[in-house]
């Protein structure tokens, strides 16, 4: 399933527009100030009962190697989105 997908089963089930399913979609998963981007982005970690988790992990800097060369580089530390999926939809798909 796709984001186009997605809209049009959201107008399905809600009874929504397309346009309005699309900028509710938008308004929780976008990368440009959706809510769950703006919160991980803050350090919050937002909590879907029954779904899942999503949350930002750190990960710290740390030496690598490049495979070609085999040269050690740096690598920075970073900040990367996790989700770990809840008990409801674990039992919803088996």
């Amino acid at each position: 399933m796709n984001k186009s997908d997605l809209v049009e089963s959201l107008a399905d089930a809600t009874g929504l527009t397309k346009a309005d399913a699309s900028r509710t979609v938008d308004a929780l998963f976008g990368t440009d100030g959706g809510i769950i981007c703006g919160a991980l982005g803050r350090g919050d970690r937002v909590q879907i009962t029954g779904f899942g988790t999503f949350e930002a992990k750190k990960r710290k800097a740390r030496i690598g190697r490049n495979p070609r060369t085999g040269e050690s580089i740096r690598i920075a530390a970073s900040k990367s989105p996790s989700f770990r999926a809840g008990k409801g939809l674990k039992d919803g798909i088996k």
